[in-house]
């Protein structure tokens, strides 16, 4: 009877045994975690200022996913991870990208010809304009009368439906400060919109509205309550 003699396993390098203990580098998941989180600059790209603050993200996770990769490329015996810095490093860069970049195009193609650019910002006072006493800016006194196209949200509780709308508060945004109690609104942070004859009705809906005409104001509101707007629209546009 034959017997067969089985060889005794190859001793492993050390090299190779310290190759399957490298561990995970906890930057390159960090990097992954802020590329994945870069998403969500695609649902600001409605206001270019917003953007590019919320722009910050990306931008960290690029400083992140590159420094990860230099650390693994330089510790290669300890470190593995570098499949995750390189998709953080992707998503973080093409994000930054189209999110500046799709906001960038709303700003510029958005007013329409005839109107001038003003936000809820251009009707807050400023210091200098609370030092004269002056509840309406300058800036926002050289608009009155004149086309001026303004960004905001429909206030639920403003429209008498959600159908065919044709008059209801634009208001700065959609958090605490002016989807709360109306009385905590302040008068900059709102304009009351009335359409235009031959103007096409609106129908409720959450997102932003982009709103044109003229801009009027009542100063004898001032004082009397958020449900006194001070500021108002003659509006022939909005969409």
């Amino acid at each position: 009877m034959s017997t067969t003699v089985l060889d005794p396993p190859a001793k492993r390098s050390e090299e190779d045994a310290a190759i399957d203990y490298r561990a995970i580098y906890s930057g390159a998941l960090v990097s992954a975690l802020l590329g994945l989180v870069s998403l969500f600059i695609l649902a600001f790209t409605d206001f270019l200022d917003v953007a590019i603050l919320v722009s910050a993200i990306p931008a960290l996770g690029i400083v992140m996913s590159l420094l990860a990769i230099r650390k693994i490329n330089n510790n290669r015996d300890i470190y593995t991870g570098k499949g995750f810095a390189l998709f953080g490093l992707l998503m973080s860069a093409n994000l930054l990208v189209a999110g500046v970049g799709i906001a960038a195009v709303k700003h510029a193609t958005e007013v329409p010809d005839g109107y001038s650019r003003i936000s809820f910002q251009t009707l807050k006072p400023d210091k200098k304009d609370e030092l004269a006493r002056r509840p309406i800016p300058e800036d926002a006194a050289d608009q009155l009368g004149q086309k001026v196209f303004i960004k905001g949200y429909i206030r639920p509780d403003s429209a008498p439906g959600r159908k065919n709308i044709d008059k209801f508060l634009l208001v700065r945004d959609n958090n605490t400060c002016c989807f709360g109690d109306l009385q905590s609104v302040k008068y900059w942070d709102q304009v009351a919109v009335q359409l235009n004859p031959g103007t096409k009705a609106i129908d409720y809906d959450a997102g932003v509205f982009r709103v044109g005409g003229h801009l009027k104001c009542a100063p004898q509101n001032l004082g009397r309550g958020a449900q006194y707007p001070v500021y108002f629209l003659e509006a022939d546009y909005v969409e």
